[in-house]
């Protein structure tokens, strides 16, 4: 397995109370201490102390992922059940409310939310970052433009955030119209090599705009820590299968314009379809009809999906992940995180249960779909 194509995953995790359902206010010190005993630089507080991240060292093949995917997650939940908390994989959360959170005392979280505002204080989401390693860092630049118009794709597939501070937002994907309050987000810029990148890179940190690179929030990004590129467009999976899935998709597909060097970039009007498709999939998910940015086509989220696993085919084999497939095409034809958390609610409601405790329903079903590894 070439370690050019090694994988890792950063998921983020909200913390609840058991009891009332609603993300924690303030970390609970001793959960973090033995989380933290048992899976050592493998998890860290995030920037508002109702999250915490679990990362993966970097893996070459799919059960070695998983495994570590399964680790983080049963662990975490397993201590926090010890401290009458929960974790749920989800990239908002239902019984969350931006004004009562408290953002973690650290001198780089303290340095965004002097920035950022108002603005950072509302950062109350959660997302899942997949890297994928380059042997040869100056491609990561051009490869990331053959991925820019997939993005939409990954985002349907991943989508689960659905309810905003007690109420359904009637989008599947509501995380990234609120990420995208922040500066440098969404679509990366059009530049084509690894020294434009260092060039505009170099202007913003000579300026006193940002202190380095890790303050570029791009839905797909050139990693400053790791030789990778790093997916940042999906939610996180509450399903640990589906995160799986979607990781070997992008391995797959990092591979696939890193070897082919024959992808196709956006014109203008590709560019305009593909932040076009970037809001469909954060309103429907992969209920969307998608427009393909090339033959400029109507295509379902299903179709779209097929046509590039064909296209895909023979680095999925390469990369020996084959049976991730039936994974991929399952997702795309029943539904993600966000489906199910829409039918849990409705459900409830129509059983005619009040908001607060069909909300209470699905922080449950999250809850345990996170630890069922």
């Amino acid at each position: 397995m070439p370690e050019a194509y090694q994988m890792g995953v950063e998921e983020e995790y909200f913390l609840f109370d058991r009891d009332s359902r609603r993300a924690i206010l303030r970390r609970d010190k001793r959960f973090i201490a033995v989380a933290k005993k048992r899976l050592g630089d493998r998890v860290m507080p995030e920037m508002l102390q109702s999250q915490i991240e679990a990362i993966t060292t970097p893996c070459s093949d799919n059960a070695a992922l998983r495994e570590q995917l399964a680790e983080g997650r049963t662990i975490l939940s397993e201590e926090a059940k010890n401290r009458d908390l929960g974790i749920a994989a989800v990239s908002t959360f239902p019984l969350a409310y931006w004004r009562l959170q408290k953002q973690t005392p650290k001198e780089r979280y303290n340095t965004l939310m002097e920035d950022l505002q108002m603005i950072g204080r509302r950062n109350m989401l959660c997302g899942m970052h997949v890297h994928v390693g380059f042997s040869d860092t100056t491609r990561r630049v051009a490869v990331m433009q053959q991925v820019v118009p997939y993005l939409p794709l990954f985002l349907a597939l991943s989508t689960s955030s659905p309810f905003w501070e007690g109420g359904f937002t009637g989008l599947h994907g509501y995380r990234l119209a609120a990420y995208d309050e922040m500066p440098r987000t969404g679509l990366p810029a059009r530049m084509s090599t690894e020294q434009e990148y260092e060039s505009y890179v170099a202007a913003l940190v000579d300026a006193g705009i940002m202190p380095d690179a890790s303050h570029i929030w791009w839905a797909i990004r050139p990693s400053l820590k790791h030789p990778t590129l790093e997916l940042r467009v999906a939610d996180v999976c509450t399903n640990i299968d589906d995160a799986v899935a979607l990781a070997t998709l992008y391995r797959a597909m990092v591979r696939h314009f890193d070897v082919s060097k024959n992808g196709r970039t956006l014109d203008s009007v590709g560019r305009a379809i593909t932040i076009e498709n970037k809001w469909r999939a954060q309103r429907y998910g992969v209920g969307a009809t998608f427009v393909d940015p090339f033959p400029r086509k109507a295509i379902a989220a299903a179709d779209w999906l097929d046509q590039t696993l064909d296209l895909l085919a023979a680095d999925f084999k390469a990369l020996e992940s084959e049976d991730m497939m039936p994974r991929l095409r399952d997702i795309a034809r029943n539904g993600t995180s966000a489906d199910r958390q829409i039918e849990k609610f409705n459900t409830a409601r129509e059983a005619g249960q009040p908001t607060l405790t069909a909300m209470k329903s699905v922080v449950d079903w999250a809850s345990e779909e996170t630890a069922r590894v």
